[in-house]
């Protein structure tokens, strides 16, 4: 990809919406998969009351949107102002309180999880029906749209073509617990093939840290792949 493609992949743009500021890319196309659309705001006409807690809107008690799910709300029940990153807000922006909470917890993919997932790690890579499995980096591209995979070989899996995660483990730890997450099996449509690919990521025994490293970055991309699939059910 040259550099000059992949800037206009990247670039972005500030927009004014009813809602607030936000930083968003010049095409469409290259959003994030992780992203939300703006929702449709109730009309002001069809919401005379408080959709949480029943109050009679009128001088005294005005009526708000949540930012998230665009209900009418009392103020004491949308008073909450939440960073809102999957809809590319630059401040954060009113929210009732159910939709506060959810924000609350995503926050933690994009402060923690999200930098697990661009830092990368090593795993055995196989394709397909291959049984020679291949040592690779697996990191998210910085636009969060592609996984790149750095060996002998390269490669690169669109995020938003992922039709299927599956984790892989192995057994219990002793005294119960978790099973211990040892990869991940993917499938996607690749470019120019038939049919649905498979991609198997092994976290490899070691000493030196990677497999730590390949095991925390298993789980940012379990939570990745459960905001994926809410994006696609908006």
């Amino acid at each position: 990809m040259s550099s000059e493609v992949a800037a206009r992949r990247d670039a972005k743009k500030l927009v004014r919406s009813p809602s607030g500021l936000r930083m968003v890319p010049e095409h469409r196309a290259f959003g994030s998969p992780f992203g939300l659309e703006e929702p449709q705001w109730v009309p002001d006409k069809e919401c005379p009351r408080c959709m949480q807690c029943g109050a009679k809107f009128d001088f005294l008690t005005r009526k708000h949107h949540c930012r998230r799910c665009g209900k009418c709300f009392c103020d004491k029940c949308c008073s909450q102002k939440v960073a809102l990153r999957r809809m590319c807000f630059v401040d954060p922006v009113r929210q009732c309180a159910e939709c506060a909470l959810v924000s609350h917890r995503e926050a933690e993919f994009f402060d923690k999880q999200l930098k697990v997932l661009l830092s990368g790690a090593t795993f055995l890579v196989t394709f397909g029906h291959s049984e020679k499995p291949e040592t690779m980096v697996c990191r998210l591209s910085n636009n969060q749209r592609f996984l790149l995979l750095d060996g002998s070989s390269r490669h690169e899996v669109e995020i938003a073509r992922i039709s299927a995660v599956q984790m892989l483990s192995e057994g219990f730890p002793p005294g119960g617990g978790n099973a211990r997450a040892t990869g991940m099996s993917l499938q996607y449509p690749a470019p120019g093939a038939e049919g649905v690919t498979q991609l198997k990521l092994t976290a490899g025994e070691d000493a030196n840290g990677s497999r730590r490293q390949a095991t925390a970055w298993l789980a940012a991309m379990h939570k990745a792949a459960k905001l994926l699939y809410e994006s696609r059910d908006q």
